[in-house]
């Protein structure tokens, strides 16, 4: 069974003391691809430079909602330097992650949202699919995706449990990745939000080193619990455990374009 974490960040300083430890156990642990992704220059960067040391380990690079600067200037000067890293590698497979967040930050809306929206227009110029992190923000979000066409799609990483969302994101052709969360036992909806997300559209991540799954809350997470969020939706789809792993990494393989 080989297992596809589409969402962590290896470059986490919670893994500075046993990063390349980790990562050998992850990849004996089944995980024979992830994405490490990028939320700021910073994170950008060094999620490239681990693509580039490890053959299965992929990238994206963006600025997230909670990592976009205090000026318009300042943020032309930083997209102009997140599209150079993305042209530097063939390994980073998307932009983001990206988006709004409005539980962190209620004060710079306008220039979240010109941020996701450029950053959308860059994904267009360079053909990649996008990597959206959206809190407390649904209907700004979707408003956003149906105004400004995405032409390469993306996906809603660690995707609320919205049922509107959902609704919404499916439509307009996006892929929805679960992480975590759904293990929770206050999640009381997760069964019907996974069960509204067909096969051909589902992925799992861990958005690790956070949002360690039940029954390991409260731990540092990495990309090897994403057996727990798979075994979740096989138990909420009433599948075997091995076609999750699978539909999931070959759902991954085609909107990130990753060739074996």
């Amino acid at each position: 069974m080989e297992l596809f974490d589409n969402h962590a960040h290896l470059d986490d300083e919670k893994f500075n003391e046993d990063r390349e430890q980790v990562i050998e156990q992850i990849k004996e642990a089944g995980v024979t691809k992830l994405i490490t992704a990028g939320y700021s220059l910073e994170s950008s960067k060094k999620a490239k430079e681990l693509a580039e040391q490890y053959g299965f380990i992929y990238a994206t690079a963006g600025i997230s909602p909670n990592d976009i600067p205090q000026t318009e200037e300042e943020l032309w000067i930083m997209l102009k330097q997140i599209e150079e890293i993305v042209k530097q590698s063939k390994k980073i497979v998307a932009i983001g992650e990206i988006g709004l967040d409005y539980y962190w930050n209620q004060e710079n809306k306008k220039l979240q949202k010109l941020a996701f929206i450029k950053q959308i227009e860059l994904a267009n110029q360079l053909n990649l699919p996008i990597v959206i992190h959206t809190r407390e923000a649904v209907m700004d979000t979707i408003e956003i995706l149906k105004q400004n066409q995405v032409i390469s799609k993306g996906v809603f990483h660690c995707c609320p449990l919205n049922r509107e969302l959902v609704k919404e994101a499916l439509k307009l052709g996006f892929y929805i990745s679960f992480a975590g969360p759904i293990t929770f036992k206050n999640s009381k909806n997760a069964n019907e939000i996974i069960e509204m997300v067909p096969n051909e559209k589902v992925l799992i991540e861990t958005d690790s080193p956070y949002l360690s799954p039940e029954p390991l809350r409260g731990k540092r997470n990495d990309s090897r619990n994403v057996r727990y969020v798979a075994q979740k939706i096989a138990d909420a789809k009433n599948l075997p455990i091995e076609q999750v792993a699978e539909m999931t990494y070959q759902n991954a393989m085609k909107i990130f374009r990753i060739k074996d």
